[in-house]
């Protein structure tokens, strides 16, 4: 079984509206605004898992800044969820920035089956997560309900991208200190996060912490995978496209080629996904 932990969806109609969209929210606007932008609906999601060997993935929005978008963006997240129940597993997504609304949309959605939230943009939604009080509020609800959050990472170096944002690794580890508790996941291998675990203090504060591999091949060699499980431990990695960005098909083979045992291949393609999301 294979598990593709980072895959985007949309509503059909977002394609239409997508200079609408873009005037109204930052992180749209940021990622999805050029008309060569992809954009995908659960539908293609799923013919891609067919074609690529994927069985389940998980979906989740972006980073929105409106409540009205995220609303509608999460209720098309909910939908096919229960349209493909045995292929898709929902997080929903909402802005620390909002306050109470943000906290009551995550309860409406973790009532209609979600499994977490995710993935905030911290800079197009203009939140500070190594403010610990700003954030506390949405951290406290995720951890009571037994939800991991997912954030948006970037590097501090190498080359600039389409959203690529200052969500770097200090940012995320003082997250990550503040809520010792709380299951978080830092996409895009944490900006490199992973790479500090050679610091004695690190390894303990990132006990709940997990790197997902989404967009790999625009960022790093394959050999990312056997470093950061070498580092963070193999049970910390998982496997992820960042579809539509790419096809699943990309990263597996980055993973496919590596010289790694079939027992560790498994863990980051299935095995660590399913006992963080309790599939």
């Amino acid at each position: 079984m294979v598990i593709d932990a980072h895959c985007h969806i949309m509503p059909p109609s977002f394609r239409q509206r997508r200079s609408e969209l873009a005037a109204a929210d930052a992180t749209f606007a940021a990622l999805f605004s050029r008309a060569d932008s992809r954009l995908a609906t659960a539908e293609e999601l799923v013919e891609a898992m067919d074609r690529d060997g994927i069985d389940r993935a998980v979906v989740m929005g972006v980073g929105w800044s409106g409540q009205q978008i995220a609303t509608e963006a999460n209720d098309y997240l909910i939908e096919a969820t229960v349209q493909y129940p045995e292929r898709l597993t929902g997080f929903c997504a909402v802005n620390p920035g909002w306050g109470k609304p943000a906290l009551r949309e995550v309860e409406r959605c973790v009532a209609a089956g979600l499994k977490g939230i995710g993935e905030l943009h911290p800079d197009t939604q203009d939140i500070d997560i190594a403010d610990k009080k700003s954030m506390a509020p949405l951290m406290d609800l995720a951890r009571s309900l037994e939800m991991p959050l997912l954030v948006h990472s970037s590097e501090p170096v190498g080359h600039q991208y389409p959203g690529k944002g200052r969500t770097t690794p200090d940012k995320l580890y003082r997250l990550i200190t503040n809520f010792p508790d709380n299951t978080i996941i830092c996409a895009h291998w944490g900006g490199g996060l992973p790479f500090y675990s050679l610091m004695p203090e690190v390894p303990e504060a990132l006990k709940n912490v997990y790197f997902d591999s989404a967009a790999s091949p625009f960022l790093y060699s394959p050999e990312v995978f056997t470093k950061v499980a070498e580092l963070a431990g193999v049970e910390k990695v998982l496997f992820a496209s960042d579809f539509p960005l790419m096809k699943p098909s990309r990263p597996l083979q980055q993973l496919d080629g590596l010289d790694m045992s079939a027992d560790d291949k498994q863990r980051i393609l299935e095995e660590n996904a399913a006992r963080l999301l309790g599939l």
